[in-house]
């Protein structure tokens, strides 16, 4: 399974990797707190999803982006993720956080939010919290750690892509690229292979192939 960059075009997914559309759910103080399949597309083998943003077809790519002339130069360069994270300790965990990953999913801000979460993180309601916040990250920006081992503490995700919808705000955000699946760049390298990365598919993002967040701009 993999995920390929084409060049100035859409994203080749290879491999039989499951395509799913999946929603934020708010629970009843109005929270991001769950994600909710709302639907399973038939297994493929060989497909391509959409990059500019402007397909018809969505999310599958039906070429307009040939049509508009879409600059999909990759920005995001190679360097490996966790090199210079912002780094928060609590007494059990240690948060690290790349701000520039954030794709405004909000699972972070329950509970007076994970960074205050981590510093309190002695206390077992607010340790299991901040894992809780952290692991349903779809980017992985934030990424909770157990101070005594150093293991990062990472949710177990089936080997999949999901578009990520959020009905509450009518937002329409990234591609969650999820289980460890390579992305590979148009120039035939591979990203660092998480087990969470987030890929932009409204054609905005100024960390081209990865998403910043633009979906929620006007």
């Amino acid at each position: 399974m993999n995920v390929t960059v084409s060049r100035n075009g859409p994203y080749i997914v290879t491999g039989s990797v499951p395509l799913r559309t999946m929603e934020i759910c708010n629970d009843a103080e109005g929270n991001c707190r769950t994600w909710k399949t709302v639907h399973e597309f038939p297994l493929q083998e060989q497909y391509a999803l959409c990059r500019c943003g402007h397909s018809k077809n969505k999310p599958f790519c039906d070429g307009t982006h040939a049509k508009i002339h879409f600059d999909g130069t990759e920005t995001a360069g190679n360097e490996a993720y966790l090199r210079h994270p912002d780094s928060i300790e609590g007494e059990e965990l240690r948060l690290e956080d790349v701000g520039n990953l954030c794709v405004h999913a909000r699972f972070c801000m329950r509970a007076g939010g994970i960074w205050n979460l981590t510093r309190n993180s002695g206390i077992p309601e607010a340790r299991d919290t901040a894992i809780e916040e952290a692991c349903n990250c779809p980017s992985g920006r934030l990424v909770v750690r157990d101070r005594k081992s150093g293991r990062a503490i990472e949710p177990e995700l089936e080997k999949s892509i999901v578009l990520i919808e959020y009905p509450a705000r009518h937002e329409h955000g990234p591609l969650w690229v999820r289980g460890g699946i390579p992305v590979v760049s148009a120039d035939g390298e591979s990203y660092e292979v998480r087990n969470r990365v987030t890929l932009c598919r409204c054609g905005k993002s100024g960390n081209k192939p990865f998403c910043d967040g633009s979906h929620i701009r006007p």
